[in-house]
């Protein structure tokens, strides 16, 4: 009975060593070398940040497109936009094009970062003839609101003296008048969702620039600073769109990008991984299997709040299927997950190990703890 068993191996992303691919393919090596027959199904997701564009192009057998936008600080990247199978539907990262992993560690500086670039990728899903606009929001350099993303799709924001704003979050301090008449009409067309896993408002002490501006280089004076400004923007989107959406939890995800994306472009913000498994079909993949394997670099107390291992928790136990973590370090707190779905939880440390080494090896270890526990799962099903 074991040679026929069916194992779903669903990881995210070990960040900094292996992809949500890569952790996958490790994962299912580590099977092969205990149940060679086994029926996998490889299954790599990501909950909206690094990682999207990949685990949802090679489960749907899309493809992925090359293009050069305008990166966070003004200047020309390669970003990559992702075709689901059929080509209908656009995956795009913001990170890809308005990243903090873009920007030097001394250029930081959220006071001038743009969202144009996510604006241009927008533009070219439209360009390609998408109909459905996924957009994953983790991880930028930002804090302009969405207003850049906005301008490179033909939205206005005008000073007192009808000038045209600039770039950056500061630019929004002297927000006057917002233009919709130039937007892209292809945007009415379109159904966007935005993957979000955060709950933060606009503004305010739990707000985008007091909570994310930090991370971004900004000083307490700029965080100040960029919160009035998104306040004000807030107030103007409210006066000429109608548009209240400064208090929606998520509004305040990449700098004001959530906002921006429901009140310019129509979005919708949902759960990064419950839309990953959705497009996914997880209940699908999963039916019948015996065990679900999941796993992501750091697994503590805070996977509980809209991260892989705990959306794969969550509807595997309501197939009825054992779920196993294996992640990269596993802290005390990941203690409460178990009353969430997980099964059991390990750490793929066989040894003392710098961090280094430890991102080095994340490959072997996975391969390695993966066996294992296919060994004593197997045993303690069928012998």
């Amino acid at each position: 009975m074991a040679a026929g068993m069916k194992i779903v191996l669903a990881p995210d992303s070990f960040k900094g060593s292996l992809s949500s691919t890569e952790a996958a393919e490790a994962m299912a090596r580590g099977v092969r070398k205990v149940l060679p027959e086994a029926e996998l199904v490889l299954l790599p997701l990501s909950d909206g940040g690094e990682g999207l564009v990949e685990s949802l192009v090679v489960a749907s057998r899309g493809e992925v497109v090359e293009c050069e936008v305008t990166g966070p600080l003004g200047t020309p990247v390669k970003a990559k936009l992702g075709l689901m199978g059929g080509g209908k539907t656009a995956v795009i990262e913001m990170a890809q094009a308005s990243g903090l992993i873009l920007v030097p560690e001394e250029e930081r500086n959220p006071l001038v970062t743009t969202t144009f670039g996510t604006g241009e990728l927008i533009a070219k899903a439209l360009d390609l003839g998408c109909e459905h606009l996924i957009i994953g929001i983790g991880g930028s350099a930002t804090n302009d609101g969405g207003m850049g993303m906005a301008q490179a799709l033909g939205v206005r924001f005008l000073d007192e003296q009808g000038e045209l704003l600039g770039s950056g979050g500061a630019e929004l301090a002297r927000l006057a008048e917002i233009d919709v008449s130039r937007r892209d009409p292809r945007l009415d067309e379109v159904r966007i969702e935005v993957a979000c896993d955060v709950t933060n408002p606009l503004t305010g002490p739990q707000g985008a620039s007091h909570i994310y501006g930090p991370q971004k280089g900004a000083t307490p004076e700029m965080v100040e600073l960029l919160d009035a400004a998104l306040n004000r923007y807030d107030q103007i989107l409210k006066r000429d769109l109608g548009k209240d959406v400064g208090r929606i939890p998520g509004a305040g995800a990449a700098g004001g990008l959530g906002a921006g994306l429901m009140a310019l472009l129509g979005g919708k913000l949902v759960s990064g991984i419950e839309l990953v498994l959705d497009v996914l079909d997880f209940e699908g993949k999963a039916e019948g299997a015996d065990l679900v394997l999941t796993g992501e670099g750091r697994f503590d107390g805070q996977s509980a709040y809209g991260k892989v291992p705990m959306g794969v928790a969550k509807r595997s136990r309501a197939l009825d299927i054992p779920v196993v973590v294996i992640a990269g370090t596993v802290l005390p707190s990941a203690e409460v997950l178990h009353r969430e779905g997980v099964t059991a939880y390990f750490s793929i440390l066989n040894r003392p190990l710098s961090l280094k080494e430890a991102m080095e090896d994340a490959a072997e270890l996975l391969e390695q703890q993966t066996a294992q526990v296919i060994r004593l799962f197997s045993a303690g099903r069928w012998n």
